[in-house]
This record gives structure tokens, sequence and C-alpha cells, in this order.
């Protein structure tokens, strides 16, 4: 299988997308613009998981598999349970491969605007924890995402050997997701 690149714009009759990448890559931000632009159906995997106190949802498999049992969708690749179910019913996979020092800095950005906030995150209401909590907490989002930086790594050869239906685009930075965006919304 081929990897594609920003130069490689996404079809249009491509109405299943997968946004792939570790923590503070922007996979929410870019299904946000992907079903903006494209008319899709968007569905937040974090929403569908999270429920109150920050415990799994006991509908999430079910409510994952309605999902994308539609057309035309775009959600991020995340949550090891369903991403063989949003794999097999996906046409594309956009992979935001950016540098690990990138991927960390909007994860801390991002940690730290909704703990200064306190805004409610998702449907279930939760808050971002202390800050304190970087030290004493194990799945701290900082700390997991330090943990996990390096795990998709071997993507592509894994989508070749589990989704060889995937059509998998390899973005490796912000400036080039834009650019790749943009190229798609004059092909329109």
């Amino acid at each position: 299988m081929h990897t594609l690149s920003s130069a490689d714009p996404l079809p249009p009759e491509c109405t299943r997308i997968i946004v792939a990448g570790t923590s503070g890559a922007g996979k929410t931000t870019l299904a946000e613009k992907l079903a903006d632009q494209r008319g899709l159906q968007r569905f937040e995997m974090d929403n569908l998981h999270w429920g109150p106190e920050w415990t799994p949802r006991p509908a999430f498999l079910q409510d994952v598999s309605a999902a994308v049992s539609s057309d035309a969708w775009v959600t991020e690749w995340q949550y090891r349970e369903v991403r063989p179910t949003l794999a097999r019913r996906a046409q594309a996979m956009i992979w935001l491969d950016y540098s690990v020092p990138q991927r960390m800095y909007r994860v801390t950005r991002r940690t730290l605007a909704r703990r200064a906030s306190q805004r409610p995150i998702w449907d279930a209401g939760l808050r971002e924890a202390p800050l304190r909590t970087i030290f004493t907490e194990k799945d701290h989002i900082i700390r997991w995402a330090w943990r996990t930086r390096r795990t998709l790594d071997d993507l592509p050869r894994i989508v070749e050997r589990e989704y060889p239906h995937l059509v998998i685009y390899r973005l490796a930075s912000p400036r080039e997701t834009q650019r790749w965006l943009r190229s798609m919304d004059r092909s329109v």
C-alpha cells in the first residue's frame, strides 16, 4: 500500500473517514473541519466514551456501531476496543503524524486552557483535573500523551496488514494539513 500525502486530495466519493494521531495531534479539530467542508456527520469518540466521573459509558460499543452504520461520517480513530469497527467501515484514514514536541505542546496548551476555564467537557460535563495531578495520576493526559507518543509510528504497516482496503494519508505538520484542506476547497 502506498501512503498518500498532502499533495493527494481526498476523492469526493470518500465519505467515511477516520482521523488518526496520538494525543494532541488535532484529531478532533481536523474531524470537525472535514465534516464542515464535506457535509459529513461527525461524532466525537471522547463524547461517546466518557460518562460521569470519567467512567466509560456502558453503551459505548453499541453507540459506535450505530454511528458507523451510516454512509457518511468522520471521527477520530481512538479507543482500542472500537478501532476495528471504525477501520472496517472507513474508506480513508488521515494520519496526523506531527512531531513529538508539536503534539506535547498542543496537549499541554489544551489541558491548561481547559483547567483555567473549567468549562464542562463533553455531554458528561467533565472537568479537567487540577494541574497538580500530573504528579500523582499515572494516566493524567499529559503523562498519557508522553507515554503513548510513539504508539502510531508503525501505522502504515499495521493498516496495510489489518485493513488493506483503507487509503491512508500522512500529514506531517499543521501547515501541511492546512495546505491539504485548502487544496480540497479549490477542487470542489
